[in-house]
């Protein structure tokens, strides 16, 4: 691959993404594989990348290899750490990782940090907030990234002022699968409709009765024959409900951007009910440019 100038890696806990990029931002192929941080070792995080990418290094010269997410974290290739906010989503220096192959020169981009008012931290979140920024130079508002740790972050000025994370994805993991209630929960998820938008309102209205409606699943289930994918509706409906009950004041009167694909769209929902027409962007374009600026900050470096 000639062409190539540089591979960004989005490093998950269980995924591992690569785009291989051109000298002017070109995406020139890209490949994916399970081989997230979860699965790996630290001395198995080279062989993962090399296994991807391999194809694509030149003979010889080091390709700069820019990557974000779990591979940063104390468990991962090498412990990127964190700068603490409010800070610029993205800012020098990257971490170097260790390797062995003289192909590959690999970048971790840091994660951020928060102590008050809530001890708080994120990572790979910055670098699709820092994506957020670049489509929209100068804007302030709030940036809402769903997910199994959903993340809410005020952003104004450029920088990230302020943070909070929600276990709203691993609750509804753990729930549904681990816990008494899946009996009666449908495995795959559909599109949220009335059941969602009744159950939304419900904990927006009383998010204090959650753990007790929680348990009304399974008694429905037993007594009244609840369709499974009803029970499933309401489970996600309510702790999303539960969720954004929690963060009124990062919403309430604020501009929204949401990030992400399917999920985003359960979001964009339930804020719409309460009067909030939120933005949304694709989180491979916004990870994808995130990446780029840090490119672009080991290029000032001369990298």
């Amino acid at each position: 691959m000639t062409a190539l100038d540089w591979i960004a890696a989005d490093w998950g806990t269980s995924r591992l993404r690569l785009w291989a990029l051109g000298r002017e931002g070109e995406v020139l192929a890209q490949a994916q594989s399970p081989a997230g941080m979860g699965a790996l070792a630290p001395a198995g995080f080279e062989p993962a990348l090399l296994s991807l990418a391999g194809d694509w290094l030149p003979p010889s010269g080091a390709v700069p290899v820019v990557a974000c997410g779990m591979v940063g974290a104390r468990q991962g290739w090498i412990d990127a750490g964190y700068r603490a906010v409010p800070c610029p989503p993205l800012a020098p220096p990257l971490t170097r990782a260790p390797t062995s192959d003289p192909r590959l020169s690999v970048w971790i981009v840091p994660g951020l940090s928060q102590l008050k008012p809530s001890a708080d931290v994120m990572r790979g979140e910055e670098t699709q907030i820092a994506g957020v920024l670049a489509a929209r130079p100068g804007w302030d508002g709030v940036v809402c990234l769903p997910g199994t740790h959903s993340k809410w972050a005020e952003v104004s000025a450029g920088e990230v002022v302020s943070f909070r994370s929600f276990m709203t994805g691993e609750l509804f993991a753990l729930l549904s699968a681990q816990s008494v209630l899946r009996h009666g929960i449908a495995a795959q998820d559909a599109d949220p409709g009335a059941e969602f938008d009744a159950a939304v309102a419900e904990t927006l209205s009383r998010p204090q009765a959650l753990a007790a409606r929680l348990f009304s699943l399974r008694a429905e289930a037993l007594l009244k024959g609840l369709d499974p994918a009803t029970a499933r509706e309401r489970l996600s409906g309510w702790l999303i409900g539960a969720e954004l009950a929690a963060a009124r004041p990062w919403w309430l009167g604020r501009e929204v951007v949401i990030v992400g694909d399917a999920l985003a769209g359960a979001y964009a929902r339930a804020l719409a009910a309460q009067g909030v027409q939120a933005a949304r962007m694709r989180s491979d374009s916004v990870t994808l440019a995130g990446l780029a600026m840090a490119r672009a900050l080991l290029r000032k470096d001369g990298t």
